[in-house]
């Protein structure tokens, strides 16, 4: 029962559509009707700029920081036990499907990256600054934020079990499926790179 609910807390704050809230409220735009016609970081910084692109991007990643933290916040589990590393797989996926899917924006959301940038730092910290450093990296050399998101998936399941020495079974599984569903979410944007028709943004352009 207990699982049961943090589950269905994650999925709410991972439903959380903060993109298209705030284009709407400040902006009066559905970030979903332009750019790429996702309701995720990336698309807020090409169609509200970067001010609103920040916001959502912070708030994105604390969402799924904050539903993976939850159960040690309030101390139902300790840090690092087993009980704890469960819940927070659980909970993780849930609050990336409620970004993908989320329950206050019809179910159309954005592609769960920065969420799930949220949930692995909540989860493993160093792996997740790792990941960070590698997005930035390809991103700041390729100017294409798919890609660099793409790469940094990829590393995160081979960060997590051979730099970190992980002998957790769930938690093998879950970095796999993660890093798969970031990949997959992005199928359309590997077609368009390897044609040369992805957009590309620059980090240091004003």
């Amino acid at each position: 029962m207990v699982f049961t609910i943090y589950i269905l807390i994650a999925y709410i704050l991972g439903s959380i559509p903060t993109a298209v809230w705030l284009g709407k409220s400040k902006y009066g735009i559905d970030v979903r009707e332009h750019g790429s016609k996702n309701a995720g970081a990336t698309n807020t910084f090409r169609v509200l700029g970067k001010g609103a692109g920040i916001v959502v991007l912070a708030i994105d990643i604390v969402k799924g920081s904050l539903a993976v933290l939850l159960p040690f916040i309030i101390g139902y589990a300790s840090w690092g036990s087993d009980t704890l590393i469960h819940l927070q797989l659980l909970a993780g996926i849930a609050a990336v499907l409620g970004h993908v899917f989320p329950l206050f924006a019809n179910f159309n959301g954005g592609k769960g990256v920065a969420t799930s940038l949220g949930v692995i730092i909540g989860i493993h910290p160093l792996a997740a600054s790792i990941c960070l450093g590698i997005f930035l990296i390809v991103f700041i050399i390729s100017n294409y934020v798919s890609l660099g998101a793409i790469v940094a998936a990829f590393s995160f399941p081979w960060l997590v079990h051979f730099m970190f020495s992980n002998d957790n079974l769930y938690l093998m599984i879950f970095s796999i499926v993660l890093s798969l569903a970031v990949i997959i979410t992005h199928h359309k944007n590997i077609t368009r790179i390897v044609k040369g028709e992805e957009n590309k943004m620059n980090l240091f352009k004003k």
